[in-house]
């Protein structure tokens, strides 16, 4: 009897030491859950995901203590994103992928209608077979790469075997970001400066405009048609600094801008001037940087009919803009209003008494301060509007200001200064 008792218990080992995820994981140590770490997977439900811009979850499931993909995605399919939203953290997981297999986690991702991929908006730490993906695999492409922007070290990389379990890190703080591999440190770059900009737009992501400018979103997983496993998927937030002012126009050229459409954009006696062109048509200037909670001041001289307007989390596509616009408008048009630029139409129109705040062919401040879903305008001092709206509250993107379509549009701009909060 004891031998057989022996040969049972040393079965029961055996399976257990072979089983794909041991006991005691995707848990918090007392000490982890004191530094505020939180569990993204508990290890037995997709409770925390769903399916990118979709309700529900297809394509994962949980098994054996990990959170496994099918292996049916592909370029545009098989992500899941995290029910909630992240800022600044530390972001820590077990991954392994199947031979030849091609993965990625990313992070602030936006999840709207307008991107069919999170990888359009996110950026990626990426995993792949290095040794045996069946094509061509570049630099940019490999285990650990801050995918299409910035290389693994390869000298401190340290990637186990098709198979075997790898921990990694994103380190996301404040703009300063780090990718982790076993231990060491493979990438490290600060995210939005003039040399990120220029990587930005020199390579891959010069079609997607889009593409890592917001500072929040969700995490995400991909399934690029092979199978991945993740386990022990923690993470941290970190506390967000104080960001000093800055100034948009440098009062020199339209540096750190972006123009859209054919209306014309330019600089003369140090003021920014936008002016309808021959074609007649919407144009848009927008800063290169997403901007989501600030306050914002901007002086605005109507030199001929004043048709325009101050966008703010916004994307323009084109010169189709999506996002919300402060009015600055010719007198008794609203200047100080907040105008939805799809579906909803005004959002607030400011009443008629307030409308000989608007000086006519004189220099006018224009003040605008998003909080969450909290927006307030003032016109020369006036409050004009103060409203609290959910979808502007979900939404993220670019200060950006307008021509308005009709022709014959002069208007100059001076002592553009945002505080971003």
């Amino acid at each position: 009897m004891k031998r057989q008792t022996s040969f049972f218990t040393l079965v029961l080992l055996i399976a257990t030491l072979l089983s794909g995820c041991v006991e005691k994981q995707n848990v918090l140590t007392d000490q982890e859950k004191q530094d505020g770490w939180k569990l993204l997977f508990d290890g037995q439900s997709l409770k925390g995901w769903k399916n990118y811009n979709a309700s529900g979850i297809t394509g994962w499931s949980a098994q054996d203590g990990c959170l496994a993909s099918s292996g049916t995605g592909g370029d545009s399919t098989g992500y899941i994103i995290t029910d909630a939203k992240y800022d600044n953290f530390e972001l820590a997981f077990d991954w392994k992928i199947a031979k030849e297999g091609n993965s990625g986690v990313l992070y602030h991702v936006i999840e709207s209608k307008k991107f069919n991929t999170p990888y359009l908006t996110g950026p990626e730490y990426q995993m792949i077979d290095d040794i045996g993906f069946p094509e061509k695999v570049e630099d940019w492409q490999l285990t650990g790469a801050d995918y299409a922007m910035h290389l693994a070290d390869t000298s401190a990389k340290k990637l186990k075997p098709v198979g075997e379990w790898n921990t990694s890190l994103i380190i996301f703080n404040n703009g300063h970001v780090e990718h982790w591999l076993n231990g060491s440190k493979i990438v490290d770059f600060e995210a939005w400066t003039p040399e990120w900009f220029a990587l930005k737009n020199s390579g891959k992501w010069t079609s997607a405009p889009e593409y890592g400018l917001s500072e929040t979103g969700y995490i995400s997983l991909q399934d690029h048609g092979s199978k991945a496993w993740f386990r022990n998927m923690k993470i941290k937030e970190l506390p967000k600094k104080d960001k000093p002012k800055v100034a948009l126009f440098n009062g020199v050229d339209l540096s750190n801008w972006v123009a859209y459409g054919t209306e014309k954009w330019y600089v003369q006696d140090s003021l920014l001037v936008c002016e309808s062109g021959p074609d007649k048509g919407y144009g848009y200037l927008g800063t290169q940087q997403y901007y989501k909670d600030f306050d914002l001041i901007a002086d605005f001289k109507q030199v001929s009919n004043g048709n325009s307007g101050i966008f703010f989390r916004s994307t323009v596509e084109g010169t189709t803009v999506s996002g919300w616009q402060v009015e600055v408008a010719p007198k008794d048009h609203d200047s100080g209003g907040v105008y939805e630029s799809y579906g909803r139409g005004w959002l607030h129109q400011i009443p008629d008494s307030l409308e000989n705040i608007l000086k006519v062919g004189e220099w006018n401040t224009m003040r605008v301060k998003v909080i969450g879903s909290d927006v307030t305008t003032w016109l020369n001092g006036q409050e004009m509007t103060h409203l609290n709206d959910s979808l502007i509250g979900t939404a993220n993107g670019r200060i950006a200001l307008q021509i308005h379509d009709g022709g014959g549009i002069k208007v100059q701009w001076k002592n553009l200064v945002i505080q971003p909060l």
